[in-house]
């Protein structure tokens, strides 16, 4: 770079590109052009990067006056990013303290806080407004149409100007806009431009349910978090066993914080909870606006949902884990919640490989606000950093506590906790005295055909955490020992039906770690044998209950649910929706079926082969088992039949 412009810098900013660079923890240096003046940490440019001077995007992380490298062979910034897109001063530490604990590239990091819909401006519509300009020329003669205008626009209450071009076109009943951009030419009148972010929504089902009374444990823990939320940062550790009213607990807190001013952030694991939990916050809060963040939003909803929560109307923002980068202004933040915090769908498998949960209490305490982790099976390690507040006598007392613990004992009034049984398997199919492959016991299958038979409108859920048909394809001779595997990540692949086709019997094998794809082969390429599928998923499990279930057969009354079926979101608000409605009978599905849903008809739950994920080669492999079958149990027993 030449010296001259080095004396035209206003000064040197230290930028993270949205590149995998990691050499260079605190940003690369560039030089700010006189024309950028004012620019400001927490904005998007773009900068010239590598011999090439490749345009590339970045995140101003620091401003400074002077460098300790030569300013002559410093590069200047090109340009502010288009969209005006920026993180605020707290997303910026929170970003640094990411980098660092995950071992993350800082510019990768900030890159993956905001969206990609926000990036690209997506659903941005430009409007053109105009309103009473130059007044006219004593002398000046008008056509009529013209003349119409100014009246038409003059009518207008102050507040209602400036109008949009093809409104006010639509109010002097104009054909065409041509009338209106001869007075704007003429400087009769003024256009300016505004900028909004339009996007559809889905019907949200409404639920303003207010229960008569809490409980006295719910008033209990209502009083003691509620007590803290003006003394700064504190962890609160919320243990209740399903169906206590966690939710509720929720809901009082946030009512505290909205009325004192500030904004409440809730996180849930699963985008099939932000249905209901959307629906009891926006019935609990209709004079207040309620912000959802995910993944599964179009790109303009999200975009349209984060400019809302930028903008600083939203009073409630809900969403997954990302939603934990919420561009909520600084000093605005007054609680956190992370629902389900147990659960390990709050862990980003994509750099950086965060956990929303750990990221969740960092914000907080850089927000200077509580944060209340909520399971009925809290993880071993949030356990561990908690004390019981109800129990000063405790022994627990003399250890190092970190979080508060507060619990919820009972049910909820007119709840109550569901019988769980057992059943041996292997036992059972030994009573069957038939050699045919079944996948359903007879104590699951006579007590899931009194439920559907009943005439009080039972629902069922069963719960198989695997997806596909099978989980294993293998040679059936045993001289071979053939197994398929992927080409990719050798890892064995499943056998996913194709019911679009034709024949309804083709398929297809995935890699569920890398996704690729291939044809099912007919034969074992060592020995020639008939290549043969083993194991179960959930798409076998609802060939065989559409078989021994004719009632469920009609394609109506049962829903497999899981990330092959639900690929958007408004999949899954019409599924609950119609779960919740009665019109599906058995909700078959993953993990996501297994928490936060509420439904009081459901009489009956199901797990498949309950211990298949307990040796799975994963330390925690037991711990999320017990939590897996526990939630799932708790969807059950919650009305007063």
């Amino acid at each position: 770079m030449p010296a001259l412009f080095a004396n035209q810098t206003v000064g040197y900013a230290r930028i993270a590109v949205e590149r995998a660079v990691d050499r260079y923890p605190d940003g690369l240096t560039y030089a700010i052009p006189t024309e950028l003046h004012g620019l400001a940490a927490g904005e998007r440019v773009i900068v010239p990067l590598g011999k090439g001077d490749t345009p590339t995007h970045g995140y101003v992380i620091d401003i400074t006056d002077a460098v300790d490298i030569d300013p002559d062979h410093i590069k200047p910034v090109s340009n502010r990013d288009k969209t005006g897109s920026r993180l605020s001063g707290e997303l910026l530490q929170l970003a640094k303290w990411i980098s660092s604990y995950y071992c993350a590239p800082i510019g990768m990091t900030l890159a993956s806080m905001l969206p990609a819909a926000v990036k690209r401006n997506i659903g941005a519509v430009r409007h053109v407004l105009v309103d009473l300009g130059n007044p006219m020329p004593l002398d000046e003669k008008l056509p009529p149409k013209q003349r119409r205008v100014l009246e038409v626009l003059a009518a207008l209450p102050s507040e209602q100007r400036p109008v949009e071009i093809n409104k006010l076109a639509m109010l002097t009943e104009l054909k065409t806009t041509g009338s209106i951009k001869k007075l704007i030419e003429r400087r009769l009148l003024d256009i300016t431009h505004r900028t909004e972010i339009e996007a559809e929504w889905s019907r949200q089902a409404i639920d303003n349910r207010v229960p008569e009374r809490l409980t006295a444990e719910q008033k209990k823990v209502v009083d003691e978090i509620g007590g803290a939320l003006a003394n700064g940062f504190s962890t609160h550790l919320l243990f209740g066993v399903t169906g206590s009213g966690k939710t509720e607990v929720y809901i009082r807190l946030i009512e505290k914080v909205v009325a004192a001013g500030k904004v409440a952030l809730m996180l849930v694991p699963e985008i099939s909870l932000t249905p209901q939990t959307a629906g009891r916050l926006i019935g609990r809060f209709p004079n207040h606006r309620v912000a959802v963040l995910h993944s599964g939003l179009t790109a303009a909803q999200r975009h349209q949902q984060w400019m809302l929560v930028e903008s600083g109307k939203a009073d409630i923002v809900l969403g997954a884990r990302s939603a934990i980068f919420a561009p909520i202004e600084v000093g605005k933040l007054g609680l956190i919640v992370v629902d389900e915090e147990h659960d390990s769908s709050y862990k980003q498998d994509q750099v950086p490989r965060y956990h929303g949960r750990d990221v969740a209490i960092r914000r907080a305490q850089l927000a200077k606000c509580p944060v209340v982790l909520g399971s009925a099976t809290p993880s071993l390690e949030s356990w561990q950093n908690a004390i019981d507040v109800s129990n000063r006598k405790s022994a627990i007392v003399n250890r190092k506590s970190r979080y508060s613990l507060h619990r919820l004992t009972q049910r909820a009034p007119g709840l109550r906790l569901p019988k769980v049984q057992i059943v041996d398997f292997r036992e059972q199919m030994r009573e069957r005295h038939d050699r045919h492959v079944h996948l359903l016991g007879p104590v699951l299958e006579g007590a899931l055909a009194r439920t559907l038979d009943s005439g009080g409108g039972g629902q069922a859920l069963l719960l198989l955490n695997r997806r596909g048909y099978a989980n294993y394809i293998a040679c059936p001779s045993s001289k071979c020992g053939w197994v398929m595997t992927c080409n990719h990540c050798d890892v064995t692949v499943v056998y996913h039906l194709n019911k679009k086709l034709p024949s309804g019997g083709g398929g297809y094998v995935r890699c569920h770690h890398c996704l690729s794809e291939q044809k099912l082969p007919v034969t074992c390429p060592d020995c020639g044998s008939k290549v043969t599928p083993f194991g179960l998923g959930t798409q076998r499990v609802e060939e065989e209950l559409a078989r021994k279930f004719p009632q469920l057969a009609d394609g109506r009354s049962m829903l497999r649910m899981d990330s092959d079926s639900m690929q958007s979101a408004k999949a899954y608000h019409d599924a609950l929706e119609r779960f919740g409605a009665g019109e599906i009978k058995l909700l078959l599905g993953t993990q996501m079926i297994a928490k936060g849903l509420d439904f009081p008809g459901v009489r009956l739950v199901g797990v498949i082969s309950t211990d298949t994920t307990i040796n799975l080669p994963d330390f925690p492999a037991t711990e999320r088992t017990f939590q897996l079958v526990s939630q799932v149990a708790g969807r059950c027993g919650r009305s007063a039949e």
